[in-house]
């Protein structure tokens, strides 16, 4: 087989397989009941507003008190009155608000009238349709089918002029109302999705927002329904788009929570590819005495599945060993929360690290989560004291400490001594040493309180030490003697009983200097000096030689110009050939000023100021110097 030839098949295999496995249609979040209050609380600040579209949004999803009913309908004709929002928007939410408020006022004539109206002309945009429509359905106008098709073939119109995103989801909003007369903005559903942007390959969206987004995906998945077509976007995709609408629980304003509850409903009520949350129902912190698995299982809007899953088997893997904990096991369904599922692990007796759990279900349900198993530190000897700073560790006398008493005779250490410490930490089921993250030595002045931190670290054996020479430590306690408290602390992610103990008190004296006594006094009341000022100083210049030497070198260079000077004077200059013409001045008028202009770039300037000078300079002697040497040619030529 060709190298082509083999090329196609590996791929054909890889797509197959690729098309066999399927589609992993969770997501790791869900609205919960702290999101459910907030936008409860935000519709019913909605609710008095003076702002018509936050009025109307709010009220189609909170009802309003039968006490306010009545103050409610009269600001909301007041505030449609009052309105700076186009005729079409503005009617189109006094009507849905007056319609959910139960308001007993009818319409204004006017609106009754425009609404009729606009429902009979053609409108320039597909929104201005989508207002008008809906706005005639609101109110109870009947639209028969001779306007339907009316409307449709304005649609088609108004998409050839424009057909972006905010056109194409009022239109396809307003197609799914028509039946067979919208069926033509079926064709434009792909060419709309397409133009959705990926986000690091979790999310889908529109450009626009929340808005456009939720006004697209529902726009498209009603027109499919009302025209019995498949949904127009993948299950692939709905676990992107639904991860976008759970990102954006935080919106704050009535419309941004009215079209995000209703994308969410929409996508949880697809059952074909509907994404599912499957999470841990706790911080997936699992303690050593009770190691109960939680996972929660529950829709977009966080209620039960209906119909509820057939079985969730879970395998747990060790991401240390990378042996399976337990595999393919059910877990329970809870009895008192239809989301909630558990399995207990204590019979796999888990030690202390970190784990993968597989979740799967059928059909294609499947997530990966992680969980911590905690263990419990114990401490198994603990010795610390006191030495010579030249002493050996193994030479220092030490006393032997047990968690969680105190040392009952105070340690004592001046600037030639070092105070060591060495303990032994230990997992308290197996009783092996175990390394921790944090195992800290604080250092804390009785009286003023000030802290001072170090770091205890493992030999060989897992055992951690803590060494420190007092006359070598004295800056890091700003020479502050007195007594201090010795605390252990241990603290890691996988313990459930992180633990600080105070295990003894040491006396520290350290050695009394007037620097150090003055810097004693000011950090121990809890002040900071000021540094001392920083002066600028600029670079020395180099030294320049002597008088003499430069006078001499001087003289140097000038005289091969005072031995030309002679020698014209002893020979003799001709100048009666010299060709008096404006070329012949010119040029050597120019030579002049060049030479001038060096000895100025001698005595006083720099590089860059010369060759601005010198560039014009040499152009006018290179000018005139051609003149004069075109005459001179001429000239003998014609002797």
């Amino acid at each position: 087989m060709n190298p082509l030839g083999c090329f196609m098949l590996v791929a054909f295999i890889g797509s197959s397989i690729a098309a066999t496995q399927p589609t992993q249609r969770t997501v790791s979040s869900h609205l919960t009941t702290q999101d459910q209050e907030r936008f409860d609380k935000v519709f019913s600040e909605g609710l008095k507003s003076n702002d018509l579209q936050a009025l109307y949004f709010s009220s189609a999803n909170v009802a309003l008190p039968a006490s306010d009913v009545a103050s409610s309908c009269k600001r909301l004709f007041t505030l449609h009155a009052e309105s700076k929002l186009n005729d079409f928007e503005k009617n189109y939410y006094l009507i849905g608000a007056r319609k959910n408020f139960g308001c007993k006022e009818a319409l204004p004539a006017k609106v009754e009238s425009s609404v009729k109206a606009a429902l009979a002309k053609e409108a320039s945009t597909a929104q201005e349709i989508y207002y008008n429509f809906h706005s005639a359905k609101l109110a109870g106008v009947t639209v028969d089918e001779k306007a339907r098709t009316a409307l449709g073939k304005n649609l088609q119109t108004v998409l050839k002029k424009d057909d972006s995103l905010n056109s194409l989801g009022h239109a396809f909003a307003v197609a799914s109302e028509l039946g067979t007369a919208g069926a033509f903005a079926y064709d434009r559903i792909e060419e709309a999705f397409v133009q959705a942007d990926e986000v690091d390959g979790k999310l889908l969206q529109f450009e626009g927002g929340l808005s456009i987004t939720a006004l697209i995906v529902n726009g498209g998945f009603r027109l499919a329904s009302t025209l019995g077509k498949p949904a127009p976007i993948t299950a692939e995709q709905a676990v992107k788009f639904a991860n976008y609408f759970l990102s954006r629980a935080s919106v704050q304003t009535p419309k941004g929570v009215s079209v995000l509850l209703e994308a969410l409903n929409l996508l949880a009520s697809q059952k074909t590819i509907a994404p599912i949350c499957i999470r841990l129902a706790n911080n997936g912190q699992l303690l050593p005495e009770s190691p109960v698995l939680r996972v929660k299982v529950c829709d977009l809007l966080g209620k039960p599945l209906s119909p509820a899953l057939a079985a969730l088997s879970t395998t747990v893997l060790s991401l240390s060993t990378k042996q399976d904990l337990v595999s393919k096991v059910n877990l329970v369904p809870s009895k008192d929360d239809a989301t909630l599922y558990t399995y207990n692990l204590k019979s796999a007796s888990p030690t202390r690290g970190q784990f993968r759990v597989d979740v799967e279900a059928a059909p294609s349900y499947r997530q990966q989560l992680k969980v911590n198993v905690l263990g419990k530190v114990r401490v198994s000897s603990l010795e610390v004291g006191v030495g010579d700073t030249d002493s050996t560790a193994a030479s220092v006398k030490r006393h032997s400490v047990t968690y969680p008493s105190k040392l009952a005779t105070v340690l004592n250490a001046d600037s030639q001594q070092k105070v060591v410490l060495k303990t032994n930490l230990v997992d308290d089921a197996s009783g092996k040493p175990i390394t921790v993250h944090q195992a800290f030595v604080l250092l804390r002045h009785q009286e003023t309180r000030q802290e001072i931190i170090f770091v205890a670290e493992t030999d060989t054996s897992k055992a951690y030490k803590f060494e420190m020479d007092v006359g070598a430590r004295a800056v890091d306690f700003a020479h502050k003697s007195g007594l201090y408290e010795l605390r252990l602390i241990v603290g890691d992610a996988l313990l459930s009983n992180s633990f600080q103990w105070y295990l003894a008190d040491v006396e520290l004296k350290f050695p009394a200097t007037e620097t150090a006594a003055g810097k004693q006094g000011t950090v121990g009341a809890g002040f900071r000096q000021p540094l001392p000022e920083i002066e600028h100083q600029f670079r020395v210049p180099e030294k320049r030689p002597a008088r003499f030497v430069s006078d001499l070198f001087t003289a140097l260079c000038v005289a091969p110009l005072v031995i030309l000077f002679a020698l014209w004077a002893k020979l003799g200059v001709n100048v009666r050939n010299f060709p008096f013409s404006l070329g012949a001045v010119g040029f050597h008028l120019g030579l002049g000023a060049i030479l001038a202009l060096f000895g100025v770039f001698w005595l006083r300037l720099n590089m860059f100021e010369t060759i601005r000078y010198l560039i014009p300079l040499a152009l006018f002697t290179f000018f005139c110097g051609n003149r004069m040497l075109r005459k001179i040619a001429r000239g003998g030529s014609e002797k």
